[in-house]
């Protein structure tokens, strides 16, 4: 039943489950790689957005630049109201806190600043085979965000004067604060590892302080491989699982990187793989429950009749099975219901030929067994009348009645001992001298048989818990057996072996042996090889020999003989008149 079941569930999960299975993990590991990376791309967008701003916003303040150098060059006006032009520039846009025009010696030719220029020109190096200059990223001394640029005045012009303007980043700051992706997702800024702007108040001390931004993975990967954007997750020195993408700004050192924390960005792509091993599970369940039930009605029947054929073969022939539906099973459960009928009804045929062939043997081993020692008693009866005073007749007539009444009474305790156990007394029996005393009563038969009779005892007594009485019957039946089924001339042995723990009689002779056929029912009441008697001699030394403990076995080969092998456990215990001596 558990093979049926395990197989049967075993279809199930193969061709439903199991292929369901594979579809939900298919389906969510694609469902989840299509929603990350799609909320991936939207803040890569966001991120390219942000810089292109940021880029547009220092080409605008690029162009202002070069605008008032061309300005400056066309009007070749006094240097003080170079200057005068330059203050209203700075006046007219707030980001530029200075505007200055340099010699290519570095000289200054005028400044929006009262007083003398703080600007510089910058490197040449610095600025070799460039028109535009933009300074690293500084902190000034209100702690904010400020950069210079420096424009040539006529472009490709290694000998031409420079402006130079210093731009405060507050509107970059402004640009970044306005940049929310979701409700915790926030835009950043950096220029080599430092900090230019974020739109998250709590990390704006970063930028103040001047340092390189702390323990940022997406930077460090962005900054080595130098590519122009990038996508990671990582985790804040907070233990916020971070979902970052960074991108470039156009001709700048900076980098945008836009940070949302993964269980936001990611809450839709989770709730629908939950929605969808949600519904995998309820298509799964239902599958098991509609399974079960069809299963259980398919099994439930092959079980009803695994049942009943297990009653039957325990023998029980009354048992029935009940299978409905219409299929196949149904027209088994028809076809074994009228096979145990048809069982029932030989079963029943077969007892009463056993009784009848089993009453047949009984009765003419009775008439065989009975006839001769009745006969005997009924012609002594006879010539008892006659010789009625006849007093040697009497002893005569007397003996012979006792002789027969023996046999007699043989015959029906057979019959008596073999419908119950026969009653027997344990004591220490020292097989060797019973094996002998039973030889020595039995060596005028075989020598009336003309057969040799001989013992092959072991060395050292060795002693069994037994029936004295009882084995002697068990070896004089065996060995009668034995000169019964030797032509003349032929050898009976009786041997006896011991060790430690067993005891071991053996009877074997060089007759004509048992057929092999018939060597497994020579235990079996009623079943004999020879013409005459009932057949009980060796089902009754076999019970004697079960119930002390011991086991007969025999073995045989047709025309070389046969050998019966008793097997006794070994006792330590002693007859009390030999431990007394």
């Amino acid at each position: 039943m558990r093979r049926i079941t395990s197989r049967f569930v075993a279809l199930i999960a193969t061709a439903a489950v199991g292929p369901l299975i594979i579809y939900g993990a298919v389906s969510v590991a694609h469902l989840k790689q299509g929603t990350q990376a799609s909320v991936i791309q939207g803040n890569r967008r966001v991120a390219q957005q942000v810089a292109e701003q940021i880029g547009q916003y220092i080409v605008h303040d690029t162009r202002i630049l070069r605008s008032i150098g061309l300005e400056l060059r066309a009007t070749g006006l006094e240097p003080w109201l170079q200057s005068r032009i330059l203050k209203d520039y700075v006046l007219d846009f707030p980001e530029f806190r200075e505007v200055s025009v340099f010699e290519t010696s570095g000289q200054p030719l005028a400044t929006s600043r009262p007083g003398t220029a703080r600007l510089r020109v910058p490197e040449p190096n610095a600025v070799a085979g460039k028109d535009v200059y933009i300074a690293p990223l500084r902190v000034d001394d209100d702690l904010l965000p400020t950069t210079t640029i420096a424009v040539r005045i006529k472009p490709n012009d290694e000998a031409s004067a420079w402006v130079v303007g210093e731009i405060a980043l507050e509107e970059l700051w402004r640009t970044v604060d306005r940049i929310r992706v979701g409700e915790q997702g926030y835009a950043l800024v950096v220029s080599e590892k430092r900090l230019i702007a974020h739109g998250n108040p709590d990390r704006k001390r970063f930028i103040a302080t001047g340092t390189e931004l702390p323990g940022h993975e997406l930077v460090e990967r962005v900054d080595t491989r130098n590519v122009d954007q990038d996508s990671l997750t990582y985790r804040h020195e907070d233990g916020t699982e971070m979902l970052g993408v960074a991108a470039r700004v156009p001709d700048l050192n900076w980098t945008v990187i836009v940070e949302q924390p993964t269980s936001e960005a990611f809450a839709i792509a989770s709730q629908l793989r939950l929605q969808l091993l949600a519904a995998i599970a309820i298509a799964l369940l239902g599958t098991v429950i509609v399974g079960w039930f069809w299963g259980r009605s398919f099994i439930t029947r092959i079980f009803a009749l695994t049942r009943a054929t297990r009653a039957i073969a325990e023998g029980r022939m009354d048992e029935r099975v009940e299978v409905g539906g219409r299929d196949e099973i149904q027209e088994l459960g028809t076809a074994f219901n009228s096979m145990a009928d048809r069982l029932v009804e030989l079963q029943e045929d077969v007892r009463k030929q056993e009784r009848q062939a089993m009453f047949g043997r009984i009765a003419a081993g009775l008439v065989h067994d009975l006839s001769h020692p009745i006969q005997n008693i009924g012609n002594s009866c006879k010539l008892i009348q006659r010789m009625f005073d006849d007093l040697e007749y009497r002893d005569t007539f007397k003996r012979t009645v006792e002789r027969e009444m023996v046999v007699i009474k043989r015959v029906l305790d057979d019959l008596r001992n073999i419908a119950r156990p026969i009653p027997l007394e344990r004591f220490p029996v020292e097989i060797n001298r019973a094996v002998a005393e039973t030889v020595e009563s039995m060596m005028p038969h075989a020598e009336t048989a003309g057969i040799t009779l001989r013992t092959e005892l072991v060395d050292e007594p060795a002693f069994i818990e037994g029936d004295l009485f009882a084995l002697g019957r068990v070896y004089r039946n065996l060995i009668l057996n034995a000169i019964q089924a030797t032509a003349p001339g032929g050898l009976v042995g009786v041997a006896t072996e011991a060790d430690a723990e067993r005891v071991r009689i053996r009877v074997f002779d060089t007759g004509c042996g048992i057929p092999a056929d018939r060597l497994a029912a020579v235990f079996e009441d009623f079943v004999t090889t020879k013409r005459r008697g009932l057949g009980l001699g060796l089902a009754i030394s076999k019970k004697i020999v079960e119930q002390l403990g011991g086991q007969i076995t025999v073995a045989s080969e047709v025309g070389k003989g046969t050998t019966f092998a008793l097997d006794f456990p070994r006792t330590r215990a002693r007859p009390i008149a030999l431990a007394a001596g």
